[in-house]
């Protein structure tokens, strides 16, 4: 009963900026981690960005300074603000979370549905 809905994505042309959004819904107790991964064709699903309940972030080398990871708590969204965007940043990207299930107690890693980013001139 965990869901992840994802928004944002698009067809960009190089330098421009895309924001994707996370939104989490469902029987969430906690929800500790938020991220962006991304996967693009002939290559493995890579991290993007985290960021945890606190606020701590983490980055792919390729995309600090560029990219951007916040979060709502109270929305229980996350987002990812994207700029600078280059042709290599073309893939899925999937939003996941990490957290705990309300009453149950049990940890959940849940994804949403991917989002199609394309970069080009």
């Amino acid at each position: 009963q965990v869901q992840l809905v994802e928004s944002g994505g698009g067809l960009v042309q190089p330098g421009g900026s895309l924001r994707l959004s996370c939104a989490a819904s469902g029987s969430i107790s906690r929800l500790n981690r938020m991220g962006w991964y991304r996967q693009a064709p002939g290559k493995e699903r890579e991290l993007v960005a985290t960021i945890t309940s606190a606020g701590s972030t983490s980055y792919a080398d390729s995309v600090k300074g560029r990219f951007t990871i916040s979060r709502d708590n109270a929305k229980m969204t996350a987002y990812l603000q994207m700029n600078s965007l280059k042709p290599e940043d073309t893939a899925v990207y999937y939003c996941n979370a990490l957290g705990v299930v309300l009453y149950i107690g049990a940890d959940f890693d849940s994804w949403g549905q991917g989002t199609q980013v394309t970069v080009s001139s």
